[in-house]
């Protein structure tokens, strides 16, 4: 991996093996630096990357990667892999990236990018989950622990600032030089690879948490496959994977000897295609330029599309149906939807995919109404209760009702928008998308106070303490000023210790800063 932040695709992904299994070394232990402080050093990088105009917030694509992220998790505990303490010290968030090339990257404290390149390149979800595996043992071995605690002359600023550098050299070398500060952190980023040893491991433990999350093995093997065939061609520069996690002949043949113990699976259909539209997707929002949307879109004139396999099929149909949208030509986009329906017709995750399609087209049209309507079909097919993409969405639509055009019928739609999204910020409090949205919906309900503190809880989750502070302060004032609804007294209180706490966090990062 190339500097602490980029594993077999850079690294935060989430040691020892389970008891059954033969004694191994461990070769991560970590002890030269605490979790603490690791988890403080991936905070610092964490919050550049939320500021970065590159973070990428949807719902789709987040829930797409959280379906195969999940398993690998829940596997690596319940093979010893992944310690309680580590999942409760640890933040695990997957960040997306707006980047066309291949990368994947884990940084410390538990955080992983995943670059829309990446998504875009692989053809199975077991693919992606062979990568993801592998930077999750890197951080369940404590192998950026380890490969931190070897430089300890160096402080933990100038590590983050290391690590940020290679991360902007991705983009530009002036961006690069802007954020290494100085000759000592250049000369130390050869010191912060993962060794060969550790490489080995992180593909070995990586390889059984795939299997025992009930992925298919071969993923791994067909992953390598594309890495070689990227260095038989040099590697231009959009595989920056390869650079980070070099291929060995003792690393494939390691897995390709493994894979022949494993009994073939069947293919599921349904995750095939699944995976196709997730490629097409991120394909587009990766290229939003207009000659690139054009020629997602005109991929499906082609005449010989019926002869594509299903999978492919399915993915040149999305592709070229979210280009038109974006390219705002929305009959374009409506003419190829009997065609997506087709190929998605008897496969329920599929058909769930294309029927969000049309939701998005629905708000790109400024149609609340019918974005509600299309997403009370989805609820009427699936199940009763939302799933997050169309929880966010329906928020989002009928909040842009009460707002535009207020009724008994849309202050319902609203009331079951809110009370679904207090539900998942309650699951889950580091969740600032859902936040930002409830915050919204909370200001269309008539109730400032509420929305204010829910700003102030989508930048903590973002990390932008500053900020966060600034909104609480505003519920704060509101609190005071505006005449007192039922309710608001609890959340006065709320807005008072979050403002404390967030205080206190502020008052931290500028001690932090001072003490370089």
């Amino acid at each position: 991996m190339t500097l602490l932040a980029a594993s077999l695709w850079l690294t935060p992904v989430w040691s020892q093996l389970p008891p059954s299994s033969p004694v191994l070394p461990s070769l991560g232990d970590g002890a030269d630096i605490t979790l603490s402080a690791e988890r403080k050093l991936g905070d610092r990088i964490a919050r550049e990357l939320y500021r970065d105009p590159d973070y990428l917030e949807d719902p789709i694509l987040d829930e797409y990667l959280q379906n195969i992220w999940q398993p690998l998790v829940k596997s690596a505990l319940a093979r010893g892999d992944l310690t309680p303490e580590l999942m409760e010290r640890f933040a695990w968030k997957i960040l997306i990236g707006r980047d066309r090339s291949v990368n994947a990257f884990a940084l410390p404290g538990g955080y992983l990018g995943v670059h829309l390149g990446l998504i875009g390149v692989v053809n199975t979800r077991d693919e992606l989950a062979s990568v993801i595996a592998h930077e999750l043992s890197h951080v369940t071995q404590r192998h950026i622990a380890r490969s931190i605690g070897d430089q300890a002359r160096m402080t933990p600023w100038l590590i983050g600032a290391m690590i940020l550098g290679a991360l902007a050299a991705g983009k530009s070398a002036q961006g690069a030089q802007a954020m290494i500060v100085g000759g000592q952190a250049v000369a130390a980023q050869s010191q912060l690879n993962f060794s060969r040893d550790m490489e080995r491991e992180a593909d070995r433990i990586g390889y059984s948490v795939m299997s025992e999350a009930g992925f298919d093995t071969q993923g791994f093997v067909t992953m390598f496959g594309k890495m070689q065939q990227a260095a038989g061609l040099n590697d231009s520069g959009g595989f920056p994977y390869l650079r980070s996690h070099p291929l060995t002949t003792e690393r494939m043949a390691d897995m390709q000897s493994r894979q022949q113990l494993q009994t073939p699976k069947a293919n599921n259909v349904d995750d095939d295609l699944v995976q196709a539209m997730m490629s097409a997707r991120a394909r587009v929002f990766a290229q939003p330029g207009v000659d690139a949307l054009r020629a997602w879109a005109n991929e499906a004139a082609d005449t010989r599309i019926e002869q594509l396999q299903a999978p492919k099929r399915m993915g040149v149909l999305y592709g070229a149906y979210l280009s038109w949208m974006q390219l705002r030509d929305f009959r374009q986009a409506k003419a190829i939807l009997p065609m997506l329906k087709k190929a998605a017709a008897g496969h329920a995750h599929a058909l769930r995919l294309v029927q969000l399609l049309e939701t998005e087209l629905a708000f790109k049209e400024d149609d609340m109404r019918g974005a509600v309507n299309s997403l009370m079909t989805i609820a009427n097919q699936a199940t009763p209760s939302w799933q997050r993409p169309e929880l966010i969405y329906f928020s989002q639509a009928a909040s842009r009702l009460q707002t535009t055009l207020p009724t008994s019928d849309t202050s319902d739609l609203l009331a079951k928008a809110v009370m679904g999204l207090q539900r998942s910020v309650l699951q889950n409090p580091q969740d600032g998308q859902a936040w930002q949205v409830l915050a919204t919906a909370l200001a269309a309900q008539g109730r400032p106070l509420a929305s204010l503190r829910a700003e102030g809880e989508a930048q903590m989750a973002r990390m932008d303490i500053g900020a966060a502070v600034d909104r609480f302060r505003a519920a704060q004032d509101a609190s005071r000023k505006l005449p007192a609804q039922m309710g608001d007294h609890i959340e006065s209180a709320i807005v008072d210790a979050r403002l404390r706490h967030a205080q206190g966090l502020l008052k931290e990062q500028m001690m932090e800063r001072q003490d370089r």
